[in-house]
């Protein structure tokens, strides 16, 4: 089975790397696609990130200079490896630093993370600095989005990765923003996903900050147990979520939790 997860905004460059899993870290599938984009970003100036991004002026010019300093050939002074360079909700729930060597291993197999930026990255991906969400409006030679630049590549890429396993399932922790960069036309894999509802008021709801943070929950869960079968995701209960057969379909596993 293969395993979802989207990027975050927030990153961290600072905190150390250990020789370990330096000595573990790959280059990501998609240079080439990344390099195009990065020629394509740095035809931009701040005003334009700011309005294309929608972002302030100083986090605008910080990947002004993110985009200028990019290389195309990836080291340990510029880069990290993905799984530790994120750090959203999503990644607080997967705490990958405390992952140890033979569960990066297994994550490696098994997690991809979505970007607007590097395709598919694999967990321990050496990936530099970057703001480029997926749902961005930039415009290439290939489309008027990133939806239009990335095309089919990444239902493709996940194809083949699915063919090479012995479940062909595809679980989707990422965004719809994100998932929807695999084409469900050309994906082949059955696609599972998995949604997490928290009692508030008088029912049951999907709260954005508590639904990303159980998205890391469940692959951090996956990778421990080294779920390998559709049936395994429902025996997740951590942090007082439960699955919910009553609300749940063969493709969509809802997961519950009253406090």
């Amino acid at each position: 089975m293969l395993f979802l997860l989207s990027p975050a905004k927030s990153l961290d460059y600072d905190s150390p790397v250990s020789p370990a899993v330096e000595a573990l870290a790959t280059e990501p599938q998609f240079i080439p696609e990344s390099i195009e984009l990065i020629e394509v970003l740095r035809r931009q100036t701040t005003a334009d990130i700011a309005r294309l991004m929608d972002l302030s002026d100083a986090l605008s010019a910080l990947n002004v200079a993110r985009y200028q300093a990019w290389e195309p050939h990836f080291t340990p002074a510029n880069s990290k490896p993905a799984v530790l360079a994120f750090n959203g909700d999503v990644y607080d729930g997967l705490d990958a630093k405390s992952l140890s060597l033979k569960q990066l291993r297994w994550a490696q197999e098994h997690v991809l993370i979505l970007s607007g930026l590097y395709g598919v990255l694999r967990p321990l991906d050496r990936m530099q600095p970057y703001r480029l969400e997926m749902g961005t409006p930039l415009a290439t030679k290939r489309g008027r989005n990133l939806y239009g630049f990335w095309g089919d590549s990444i239902a493709e890429h996940l194809n083949a990765r699915a063919a090479a396993s012995q479940v062909p399932v595809v679980v989707n922790l990422a965004s719809q923003e994100y998932f929807k960069a695999a084409d469900r036309m050309v994906l082949h894999p059955r696609v599972i996903e998995c949604q997490f509802e928290d009692w508030k008021g008088s029912g049951y709801k999907i709260i954005s900050f508590f639904a990303k943070r159980a998205r890391g929950l469940m692959a951090r869960y996956c990778i421990e147990q080294g779920v390998d079968r559709p049936e395994g995701l429902k025996d997740f209960a951590v942090d007082d979520y439960a699955f919910a057969a009553e609300v749940s379909t063969l493709e969509r596993l809802v997961f519950r939790r009253r406090r």
